[in-house]
C-alpha cells in the first residue's frame, strides 16, 4: 500500500480536477444554448465581477441560468434543459447550508418535538399569533425577521394567518423551512424578499430585507448604509438596468461566494488528512497515560517545581514546630493540640511574608529578564498570590480551631497543681479562664486580624471584585474593584497586629524565639520600598494628553507623551491614576503603542465606576472631528476620527502613570510562530505586538525578517460582540493590509453578534460582504481591508491547520479575555502538542 502513494495522489488529483470541470458544465450544451450563453457573457464582460481569488461572477451567472432552465435574456419561458444527475454544483452545496432553523433538518421526527413544545407554550386558544412565531421557531432575538418569514410562509400556503396559525399549519410551515429540497429553501428566501409576489426583486425590496437582516444581527452601521449596499447588489446582478433581479441571479451571488471560499480551503483540507491517524504512542491506554503525563510535566514544569517547593517548605516548617512543642513544657498540659496549633502558626507566618512577593511588580519585572525566569513561573504571580492566600486561610483555620476547641479548654480545666508545675511561670502563676485568654493581647489581636482578613478576602473573591453579586442598597459599595482595592489596604493593619500578636506570646519568652518579625522583615521592607519609591517618583510620570477619543463601544483611547527613560516591551502594562477622580486609585491597562513609537497609548473599556467616570470626563472635553485638514498626526495606526483633527484642550483631566510592568506577552519573541487570541477589549495587549511587528516590516526586507530572531509569522484572532469595536482597531487592520506584503501577520476578525454562515438571517449580509470586498476591497462590517468572519471561531480547526502548516516549530499561544475559553485553549494546546510535532505553549493574560 505504501508503494502506491504516488499513484494514489495522482488519482486523487485527477478526481478533483474532474469535479471542477463537471461543476462548470452542469447541463449539456447545444449550439443555441452556447450562442445564447456566449452572448450573455459578451454583453456582461465589462461588468464581470471577480472576487479576490479570481472568481468571475458573470461566468457563474451563465451556469446558474442553465440550472434553472433560463437562457439568453433570462426569459423563463425558454425550454428547460435536462439536468445531469451526477453531482450538485457549488451553489447547491452552498445552499445546502441555507437554513431557517438551527439544527433541525426535517428528516428526523425528533426535531419537530421542541417546536411543538414551544407552540403549546405560546399558543392562545390553540393558535399562535404572528408576534409569538419567533419564540416558537427559536428566533426570539429576531422578531422582525421571523415576522417576515411568517408572512412569506403564509403567502406560499395561501393561508389567512392574520389571527394566528394552528398546530397543523405550524407543522406545514416547519416542513417548508426544513425541506431537503435546496431550490425550495432558496425560493422561500426569495419570496421573503419579494413582498409583492411578482417574481422580481426591486432595489427597495432588497434594501428592506437588508435593513431587516442588519437589525437581526445588531449591525447598526450596515443598517444605515443599506441603501448603498442594495444599489451595489443591483449594479452587479442587474447589468442591463432592468430595475429588478430574479431568482437565478440570487443564486449567482451565492455560488460566487461559496466558490471563492472553497478554492482557498481545498489545500488546507488535504493538509489535515494525516490528522486522522493516531500516533503509535497513544494507541493503548497505558502508553497514552504515560505520555500524556510526560507532556503535562514538560508543559507545567516550572509551576510544578514552584508549587512543590512551596508545599515542601510549609511541610518542613510545620514538622519543625510540631516536633519542637512535643518537647515543650506545654505538651503535658495541652498535648498534640498545641503542636498542631503552633505548626499551623509557623506556616501562617511564612505565608504572610511570602504573599507580598508576587505583588512586588517592579521586582518581578526585573526578574523576568534574568535566568530566574527559567526556574520560576513569573507569569503566574497572581495565581500564586491566590494560592498562598488559600494557604493562609488553612493555617488560620487550624490555628484557631486547635486553640478554641482544645488548647483553651485544657488550660482552663487542667488541675491547678499540674498547671502550676508546667505552665505557672508563663502565666504569672495565675491559671486563666476563657475570658482572660480572649481578652489578652494575643487573643484580641487574633480576633481583629481574623475579622479584617475575612473582610478583605471576601471582597477579593470573583463575585465581589467583578461586581457579579447584587447587594441590597445599604451595601452596594461593598462590591466592585474599589471595594476590593481599599479593603486590601486594611491588611497593613493586619501586619502590625501580627507582629504584636507574635511578640506577646504566653508560651515563648525569649526574644530570639519570637520569629514573626524575622519572617516579615524583608518582604515588608521590599513591598514598602516599592510603594514609597513610586510615590516619590510620581512627578517623573506626569504625562501630557496628546489625543483622546471616545468610541461608540464605550472605549476610551488615550495618546500620551512618553516620559524620559520610559522603556518597555510590547505586551507590558502600566498603571493609570486620575487625581481629578481619586487621589489613591491606580488601575492597570495594557500598553497599545509599540516600543519604537514616540508616544504612549492605552485603550480603556468603561466597565466600572472609575473607568466610566474617566470616560465621562474626557467625553466632555473631546470635540467632534473637524473638517479642517489633519496635521501633526501621531501615526497611521490612529483611527479615522483621530486623523481628522488635532486638538489639545487645556481642560483635559490630569493623568499620572507608573510602570511599565511585565506580563506574559512580553516574551513573544522567543517563539517561532505566534497565535494571539483576544476577546473584546482583550485585544489590547496584542495591539502593541502587532504594531511592533509592523514597524519591523517597514524597516526590513523579507530577507532581513527571515534572518532575524523572533516570530516568523503571527496569527491574530479577535472576537467581539459589537460592530463599534472595530472603530478603535481599524487603523491597525489597515496598516497590516498595506505594509504586510509578505503575509507575516494573518488577521481573523469575528463578529459574534452575526448569525453563523448558512443562517437565513445573515445570508444576505454575507452576500453583500462578498460583493463589497470583491469590488472595493473593503469589509462591510469593519470598514477595513481585513475581512470579518461571522459567529465564533472553530478553535479545533484553527489548531489543526496550525499543526499541519508549522511542523516541528514552537508556537506561543497568548490569550486575553473571558476565563470561559481558557480551559478549552489550554486543552487544545496540550492535545496538539501530544498528537503532532508542533509544540504549543499557552499563556494567559490576567486582568
Amino acid at each position: 500500500m505504501t508503494t502506491n502513494n504516488h499513484k494514489e495522489g495522482d488519482s486523487t488529483k485527477w478526481i478533483l480536477d474532474s469535479v471542477e470541470i463537471d461543476q462548470i458544465t452542469d447541463t449539456p450544451r447545444n449550439e443555441s444554448s452556447s450562442s445564447s450563453s456566449s452572448n450573455f457573457n459578451n454583453n456582461n464582460n465589462n461588468n464581470a465581477l471577480k472576487s479576490p481569488r479570481g472568481v468571475n461572477f458573470s461566468r457563474i451567472g451563465s451556469n446558474a441560468r442553465k440550472r434553472f432552465g433560463i437562457l439568453g435574456n433570462g426569459n423563463a419561458n425558454n425550454a428547460a434543459q435536462p439536468k445531469m444527475g451526477r453531482m450538485r454544483s457549488t451553489a447547491a452545496r452552498g445552499l445546502q447550508s441555507l437554513r431557517f432553523l438551527d439544527g433541525a433538518t426535517g428528516k428526523d421526527g425528533d426535531a419537530w418535538k421542541p417546536v411543538e413544545k414551544r407552540f403549546k407554550t405560546n399558543a392562545v386558544n390553540g393558535r399562535v399569533p404572528r408576534d409569538k412565531f419567533s419564540a416558537v421557531i427559536g428566533m426570539g432575538n429576531s422578531k422582525e425577521f421571523a415576522g417576515e418569514l411568517y408572512d412569506t410562509l403564509a403567502r406560499r400556503r395561501n393561508l389567512d394567518a392574520s389571527n394566528g396559525i394552528t398546530i397543523d399549519e405550524m407543522r406545514m410551515f416547519w416542513e417548508d423551512m426544513t425541506s431537503q429540497d435546496i431550490d425550495a429553501r432558496l425560493q422561500i428566501f426569495f419570496d421573503m424578499c419579494d413582498k409583492n409576489g411578482d417574481g422580481k426583486l426591486s432595489e427597495d425590496e432588497v434594501r428592506e430585507v437588508l435593513v431587516l437582516s442588519a437589525s437581526a444581527n445588531q449591525l447598526n452601521k450596515l443598517k444605515s448604509q443599506a441603501g448603498n449596499y442594495a444599489s451595489l447588489i443591483m449594479e452587479e446582478l442587474d447589468p442591463d438596468h432592468q430595475g429588478y433581479i430574479e431568482l437565478w441571479q440570487l443564486e449567482t451571488l451565492l455560488r460566487g461566494m461559496v466558490t471563492s471560499t472553497d478554492e482557498g480551503t481545498k489545500f488546507k483540507r488535504s493538509q489535515t488528512l494525516t490528522k486522522t491517524m493516531i500516533p503509535k504512542m497513544f494507541r493503548n491506554p497505558i502508553s497514552k497515560t504515560v505520555n500524556s503525563t510526560k507532556e503535562f510535566i514538560l508543559d507545567n514544569g516550572k509551576r510544578i517545581w514552584a508549587v512543590g517547593l512551596w508545599l515542601t517548605i510549609n511541610a518542613c516548617l510545620f514538622y519543625y514546630k510540631f516536633n519542637y512543642y512535643e518537647k515543650h513544657a506545654a505538651f503535658p498540659v495541652m498535648g498534640y493540640c498545641v503542636c498542631v496549633a503552633k505548626g499551623a502558626a509557623e506556616t501562617l507566618k511564612f505565608n504572610m511574608a511570602l504573599i507580598l512577593l508576587p505583588v512586588c511588580r517592579r521586582t518581578l519585572t526585573r526578574l523576568r529578564s534574568t535566568f530566574l525566569s527559567r526556574i520560576f513561573p513569573f507569569d503566574d504571580n497572581i495565581n500564586f498570590h491566590k494560592m498562598v492566600a488559600a494557604g493562609i486561610t488553612i493555617g488560620t483555620f487550624l490555628h484557631v480551631l486547635m486553640h478554641l476547641s482544645c488548647d483553651f479548654p485544657r488550660l482552663i480545666l487542667c488541675p491547678k497543681n499540674k498547671f502550676m508545675m508546667w505552665l505557672g511561670p508563663n502565666f504569672n502563676f495565675k491559671q486563666p479562664n476563657f475570658l482572660d485568654l480572649v481578652s489578652s493581647i494575643p487573643g484580641m489581636t487574633g480576633i481583629i486580624m481574623i475579622l479584617l482578613m475575612a473582610f478583605a478576602f471576601t471582597l477579593a473573591t470573583h463575585s465581589f471584585r467583578r461586581n457579579v453579586i447584587k447587594l441590597p442598597w445599604p451595601f452596594l459599595h461593598l462590591a466592585g474593584f474599589n471595594a476590593f482595592w481599599y479593603a486590601h489596604h486594611l491588611l497593613f493593619v493586619v501586619y502590625i497586629l501580627l507582629i504584636v500578636h507574635g511578640y506577646f506570646l504566653f508560651l515563648t519568652k525569649e526574644w530570639f524565639n519570637k520569629t514573626t518579625w524575622m519572617y516579615l522583615l524583608f518582604p515588608v521592607l521590599l513591598y514598602a520600598s516599592e510603594r514609597t519609591l513610586t510615590s516619590i517618583h510620581d512627578h517623573n510620570h506626569h504625562v501630557n494628553i496628546l489625543k483622546a477619543v471616545v468610541y461608540e463601544g464605550n472605549v476610551l483611547a488615550l495618546y500620551m507623551s512618553k516620559p524620559p527613560n520610559f522603556k518597555y516591551k510590547s505586551g507590558m502594562y502600566l498603571f493609570v491614576k486620575c487625581p481629578d477622580i481619586s487621589s489613591f486609585e491606580w488601575h492597570p491597562f495594557s500598553i497599545t503603542s509599540a516600543p519604537g513609537d514616540a508616544y504612549l497609548s492605552v485603550h480603556i473599556r468603561a466597565l466600572g465606576d472609575w473607568t466610566n467616570a474617566l470616560r465621562d470626563r474626557f467625553a466632555k472635553t473631546c470635540e467632534p472631528p473637524a473638517s479642517r485638514p489633519a496635521k501633526g498626526r501621531l501615526m497611521r495606526m490612529e483611527t479615522k476620527q483621530m486623523n481628522d483633527f488635532d486638538i489639545q484642550p487645556p481642560s483635559f483631566p490630569h493623568i499620572i502613570i507608573k510602570g511599565p510592568y511585565g506580563a506574559p506577552a512580553q516574551n513573544y519573541k522567543k517563539y517561532d510562530i505566534l497565535l494571539l487570541i483576544g476577546l473584546g477589549i482583550g485585544a489590547t495587549p496584542f495591539i502593541s505586538i502587532l504594531k511592533d511587528l509592523l514597524n519591523n516590516l517597514k524597516e526590513s526586507s523579507s530577507e532581513d525578517i527571515e534572518s532575524k530572531k523572533g516570530p516568523q509569522r503571527a496569527y491574530f484572532y479577535w472576537s467581539t460582540r459589537e460592530q463599534a469595536s472595530f472603530d478603535w482597531f481599524k487603523g491597525v487592520m489597515d496598516d497590516i493590509a498595506e505594509y504586510d506584503t509578505d503575509n507575516v501577520i494573518e488577521m481573523h476578525n469575528y463578529l459574534t453578534s452575526v448569525y453563523e454562515e448558512g443562517d437565513a438571517r445573515s445570508a444576505l449580509i454575507q452576500m453583500v460582504q462578498s460583493l463589497q470586498h470583491a469590488k472595493n476591497g473593503v469589509d462591510v462590517v469593519s470598514e477595513s481591508r481585513i475581512r470579518t468572519h461571522f459567529a465564533r471561531p472553530n478553535w479545533r480547526k484553527v489548531f489543526t491547520q496550525l499543526a499541519a502548516s508549522h511542523e516541528s516549530q514552537r508556537i506561543g499561544v497568548f490569550y486575553c479575555g473571558s476565563p470561559n475559553l481558557t480551559k478549552l485553549l489550554r486543552q487544545l494546546c496540550q492535545e496538539f502538542s501530544l498528537s503532532s510535532t508542533t509544540r504549543f505553549h499557552f499563556h494567559k493574560e490576567n486582568f
